[in-house]
């Protein structure tokens, strides 16, 4: 059934009415501390559901050069407000440590048979070095979906207790996208101003860490802050504190 223009019309002007609402007070070219960024996005994540808070970080690296790439994970001190479900290529004594662990599927050839049929009912994927031969059928699966367990960002291992542990209590993968920008969740609207902040620090620090020896010049370009359905806000390079004092 089509949409009456007047309907249309009506929502249109409400949406821009929220829009105007929400940006409201602020100026968009200036870069905030980050206690202030924080305070301002939370107070205009109106949505009806606890919005997640995202941080973007424009970095000076072309990641179509391979020592460029960043890449790594973060374990937010506050967690990130989401519930995980967690994959485990596991056979054997380490299988049940993965189910003691908590992870949520646990398999081997019977869940490679499974993603194969497009069945992929988990958000974090972790496997033991000795799965991967199996595991590596399923790169093209498992790898557009961000998915494909890497050594890297300890998602490779025999430590599966901490790994799903890790993943359960707000273990956050980074990738630097084409455009050099890194985006991240890093905790819910609902959390206290403190916990935010502390995770932000955290997150900054982790992606500072992973600078990669091809990096030249300044490292990281700009930060920000949005909610899910809210405006963006710059945020102060020199108020994030820690390990980013280096940027």
């Amino acid at each position: 059934m089509a949409i009456a223009p007047e309907k249309t019309k009506a929502t249109r002007i409400a949406g821009g009415k929220r829009l105007f609402a929400l940006n409201e007070g602020l100026d968009r070219n200036k870069a905030y501390p980050i206690e202030q960024a924080v305070k301002l996005v939370k107070e205009r994540s109106k949505a009806k559901f606890d919005e997640t808070i995202e941080i973007a970080m424009n970095l000076g690296v072309d990641p179509k050069h391979a020592d460029q790439v960043v890449r790594g994970v973060c374990l937010l001190p506050n967690g990130s407000g989401r519930t995980l479900r967690v994959a485990v290529f596991a056979r054997g004594p380490k299988a049940d440590e993965a189910r003691a662990a908590g992870a949520d599927i646990v398999g081997a050839e019977d869940l490679v048979e499974q993603v194969q049929k497009g069945v992929l009912n988990f958000d974090r994927c972790i496997a033991t070095p000795d799965m991967m031969g199996l595991v590596g059928r399923l790169g093209k699966i498992l790898g557009p979906r961000g998915l494909m367990p890497n050594p890297r960002v300890g998602t490779v291992t025999m430590d599966v207790t901490n790994a799903v542990a890790g993943a359960k209590g707000g273990a956050v993968e980074f990738r630097v996208e084409k455009a050099g920008v890194i985006h991240a969740g890093v905790g819910k609207a609902s959390f206290a101003d403190a916990a935010l902040i502390e995770n932000i620090r955290a997150f900054v620090d982790a992606v500072v860490r992973a600078k990669p020896a091809g990096s030249k010049g300044t490292y990281v370009k700009k930060i920000s802050l949005t909610s899910t359905q809210g405006p963006g806000l710059k945020v102060d390079h020199a108020s994030v504190g820690g390990q980013a004092g280096i940027i």
